[in-house]
């Protein structure tokens, strides 16, 4: 048995020196002399591997090795030298880093979302002890959604900031999302000048000093999609306000609206009754022409066209020249629209800057069938007329950025119009039937969305009739069966109907399926009306809360008639006569609209006649409490400070 057992020791001692020599320091301590050719060396060898001189040397050994061998270490060194790889490619390499934003900004964009979406899911499953309740958390849902997405658009600027801009603007979104976003009018960040001043030589083919003398390089105004400064125009001496794009825009346009159209896509995908695909269409529609500033220069020429027969205090500033990314116009002087210290102070009348303003945006709508889409105070100022105004009234109204514009044909210009005359009457079977008749026609909306539709257009919870008897829990407050009866109800009813439409069970869907049935022109139309209705309200206007309702209503009678005058005119043209059938369907038409203007213009009057006193009622009290100044001021709106 010794032969056998020898054997193995040697083959052992084999294989663990080999081990031995390649990994362990201490092979030096091995005599010279040492060798594996007899038996005296094998024992030799296996006592000084069991114990070698420098036993410590081999431990630290077997710890270094063991660390290099561990996973962690590897992996550490990996992330180190991605990271390192990373930072260097992100400020070296222009596509990589523009691939590195484009994922963040989708990131949050995309966060945002999918979270919201899934706090209204979980909003629908939950159940609640009363009314009062849910009707509290569903509005703590919409504001933590709405501050959610709005950081989302604040962080990326840009693109999404105009998203949410038209979020604030329409009507039907739920209020606590509107006012949410309706910061976002005033949260733009300015581009320094320097980045601004490679986009000038690229499209104007010259430096901006080269063009202008005295350049403001600080903006005078600053929106998502561009920035305006003030600046002498050296060819001509005028001074003139120059409009430049956002560089970074053209940069991340393309895959900021993919991102929209994938999350609005994966939102509809999973939970089909939170329809937005409509915004993203509409963005990606709409959004090249705003970033097109030849496309507004024209919009601009049309629209002063379209008044240039009227006695009109609109004004629009003349372009002087206009490249995709730069705007060169007429500068104007003046103050906000709703500025009521500027208003005072140059005498102006807020009332009828108010039914100037319905005026305008109604024959736009109404009369021209092409209306700006995006007259927020931002882009609306107001001076004293000046010489040679045709304003008939001491002010202007200057109408800026027009790079959105829509158009309505002809049919659904009139049926709009027919709409809005229907609810300017009263509530009988004959008019309810027709209300909903021009909503489907108008809207595609059918009676199970009418009052939601209805609510848009009227900004009010909505008229009596829109809901059945029974659907509002036995609301026992009075509703309006016209707009016209709407002007005898107080603040306090107003609310206590919309709060009763609010609780009604499912209404956040129906307001998303009003969103996406109506057509994407009767969207911009709403949004118009709310704009309007909101600067009646920052007017703080001493008139009815109906006025701009009427003055709206006499250029809906002027549509109609006009188009019954081109409808008879086209028969009488085909038929190559005048028959007493048509004389008589021309005089009934004429006769209508007679009457209903003059009926309109009489109401219009009695309304002026209260704001009126209204204001002479508080002129009254300012005169009393601080003299002639303080008479004035009350009149204009402005607070009266007793001096003590």
């Amino acid at each position: 048995m010794a032969r056998p057992l020898s054997q193995w020791i040697h083959s052992t001692c084999q294989r663990r020196s080999s081990y031995f020599f390649l990994t362990s320091p201490s092979i030096g301590a091995l005599p010279a002399t040492s060798s594996l050719a007899n038996d005296q060396g094998r024992v030799h060898f296996r006592r000084e591997f069991r114990n070698p001189v420098h036993p410590h040397h081999t431990t630290k050994g077997k710890e270094r090795q063991k660390g290099w061998r561990s996973p962690w270490a590897f992996y550490s060194g990996c992330i180190v030298a991605l990271g390192v790889a990373g930072v260097v490619g992100y400020e070296s390499n222009k596509p990589f880093r523009h691939t590195v934003l484009a994922v963040v900004r989708c990131s949050k964009v995309a966060a945002a979302a999918i979270s919201s979406a899934v706090d209204y899911k979980v909003m629908m499953m939950m159940n609640y002890a009363s009314e009062e309740a849910e009707e509290l958390a569903w509005s703590e849902c919409h504001t933590r959604s709405a501050k959610r997405v709005l950081k989302a658009l604040l962080a990326n600027g840009g693109v999404f900031i105009k998203m949410g801009q038209h979020m604030a603007s329409v009507i039907v979104i739920p209020k606590e999302w509107r006012e949410t976003m309706r910061v976002l009018q005033d949260q733009c960040e300015a581009t320094p000048l320097e980045d601004l001043e490679g986009l000038f030589v690229s499209d104007m083919g010259m430096g901006i000093h080269e063009l202008f003398d005295d350049f403001d390089s600080k903006p005078i105004g600053v929106a998502s999609l561009a920035q305006v400064h003030v600046a002498s125009h050296r060819p001509s001496g005028k001074k003139v306000a120059v409009k430049l794009q956002h560089p970074h825009l053209a940069e991340f346009c393309d895959v900021d609206m993919e991102m929209v159209d994938f999350t609005f896509g994966w939102i509809r995908y999973w939970f089909p009754e939170f329809e937005l695909t409509w915004l993203a269409d509409e963005m990606r529609t709409n959004l090249p022409k705003e970033m097109d500033f030849v496309h507004e220069a024209r919009n601009a020429e049309r629209a002063q066209a379209d008044f240039a027969g009227t006695r009109t205090s609109m004004y629009i500033p003349s372009v002087l020249s206009a490249s995709k990314r730069v705007l060169i116009m007429e500068f104007i002087e003046g103050g906000r629209v709703d500025d009521l210290q500027y208003l005072a102070k140059h005498n102006i009348d807020r009332n009828k800057v108010s039914v100037e303003l319905s005026r305008i945006f109604s024959q736009m709508v109404f009369v021209n069938g092409w209306f700006h889409a995006d007259p927020h105070p931002g882009n609306l100022l107001i001076r004293p007329s000046p010489a040679g105004s045709k304003s008939p009234y001491n002010f202007e109204i200057v109408l800026l950025d027009h790079g959105l514009y829509f158009d309505l044909d002809p049919d659904l210009r009139v049926n709009y119009g027919k709409l809005w005359m229907s609810l300017i009457e009263d509530a009988t079977p004959e008019v309810v039937a027709a209300r909903k008749k021009y909503a489907l026609l108008v809207g595609n909306i059918g009676p199970d969305l009418y009052p939601v539709f209805e609510a848009a257009l009227t900004g009010r919870a909505a008229l009596e009739s829109a809901w059945d008897s029974d659907e509002l829990n036995g609301d026992s407050i009075s509703r309006g069966s016209s707009i016209a009866s709407m002007d005898k109800q107080t603040s306090a009813e107003v609310e206590a109907i919309q709060n009763a439409v609010a609780r009604k069970e499912g209404l956040i869907l129906s307001i998303f399926d009003v969103l996406r049935r109506v057509p994407r022109r009767v969207l911009m139309v709403l949004k118009l009306n709310d704009l309007t209705r909101h600067l009646d309200r920052s007017l703080m206007t001493t008139h009815s809360n109906i006025r701009v309702f009427i003055e709206q209503a006499k250029f809906c009678v002027a549509a109609i008639w006009e188009d019954d005058k081109r409808r008879l005119s086209h028969t009488v043209a085909s038929r190559g006569l005048l028959s007493i059938p048509l004389f008589k369907d021309w005089f009934k038409s004429w006769w209508t609209y007679e009457v209903k203007y003059i009926q309109l213009v009489l109401y219009e009057a009695y309304l002026d006649f209260g704001g009126w006193k209204v204001q002479r009622e508080a002129w009254l009290r300012g005169l009393w409490q601080k003299g002639l100044q303080g008479a004035h001021d009350a009149a204009a709106g402005l607070p009266v400070i007793q001096t003590a």
